[in-house]
């Protein structure tokens, strides 16, 4: 059976702390999803996973927790293991910046996990850990970066650590934010630098081009045709990539609905299809031996069908409110 990994990055937007909302509306906003037409964050996405059946894995950024505090992260996780579903570590470097004192590297600063040195990430994800486990975490297993900005010595780093998998590989992002040495048209689990790489999976939706397997990247039927070439190609994982506030509108003032509908989608495919089998990173059972996979391939009609529902969604959603 093929794994599936439904994975939510769980963070705090690091761009509204710079435009001064206050730590509640961040959080509202970011983790809860709330706005005027009700909550669509973790608690929204963990129900509609466990009416499925299925496993959530929320990869939460604790570094905030150096400007905020704890009670934030600690409210994040009860609801994410309230409902039965695993955290597992992520983080943002940019929060450094206004860290001040508390910053476990000193004066270093970066964008992205890969910009730091290899004692300064072990430094870095060392404390994430810390924060994850007191705020009532089990101690983490996996790890994902933010803005998938990792490399080789991050891989390194969290096997120092004892975490065995990460999932910062995402193809279109190689060679840019991501500085892991990795084939993109490897798209099976790989083991390098002693931790299992399970990238994050997609389509190609024009040759040599691969789209994420993101919920707002992938229309509804994408995802399903790609679930399903997954199950019947056997592969041993399909790992797909969501949000916190991912189901609001980029603005945070209204739901999604387009979106909300394919996450609602994706969940009654895997349940659906007797060949895929929901899965966290614990007890995640894959052989890391670069069998050759291969991802969807084009399909016009498909791509054409996608951009020409997210142009509606986009105009229906996405447009700019009056001012009260």
């Amino acid at each position: 059976m093929t794994k599936v990994l439904v994975t939510i990055d769980t963070e705090l937007s690091a761009l509204l702390h710079q435009r001064g909302i206050s730590l509640r509306g961040n959080f509202e906003s970011s983790i809860l999803g709330r706005c005027a037409g009700g909550e669509y964050g973790v608690g929204w996405q963990a129900r509609v996973m466990t009416q499925h059946g299925i496993k959530g894995v929320f990869f939460v950024d604790p570094l905030p927790c150096l400007i905020y505090g704890s009670d934030w992260l600690k409210s994040t996780c009860d609801q994410i293991l309230g409902a039965g579903h695993e955290v597992q570590l992520h983080i943002h470097t940019e929060w450094l910046k206004w860290a001040g004192a508390a910053s476990p590297v000193g004066a270093a600063r970066g964008q992205n996990l890969a910009d730091f040195s290899y004692d300064d990430q072990v430094t870095l994800l060392s404390c994430a850990i810390d924060l994850l486990v007191a705020a009532g975490a089990p101690r983490p297993v996996a790890f994902r970066a933010g803005n998938y900005g990792a490399n080789d010595d991050s891989l390194r780093a969290i096997a120092a650590l004892g975490l065995t998998w990460d999932s910062s590989v995402n193809a279109p992002f190689l060679g840019s934010t991501c500085q892991i040495s990795a084939d993109p048209d490897c798209i099976a689990p790989f083991l390098t630098s002693d931790v299992v790489e399970v990238p994050v999976s997609g389509i190609n939706d024009r040759e040599r081009r691969v789209r994420p397997a993101q919920v707002c990247a992938l229309s509804a039927n994408e995802m399903r045709a790609a679930l399903n070439h997954a199950a019947e190609n056997n592969h041993q994982a399909f790992t797909i990539v969501t949000h916190s506030f991912e189901m609001l509108s980029r603005d945070r003032r209204r739901p999604n609905r387009s979106v909300i509908a394919r996450f609602e989608s994706m969940c009654r495919a895997i349940a659906a299809n007797p060949l895929l089998q929901s899965s966290g990173f614990i007890g995640l059972d894959v052989a890391a031996t670069r069998e050759p996979e291969q991802r969807l391939g084009p399909n016009r009609w498909r791509t054409y069908r996608r951009i020409a529902e997210q142009a509606l969604a986009t105009w229906r959603y996405e447009r700019q409110l009056r001012p009260v």
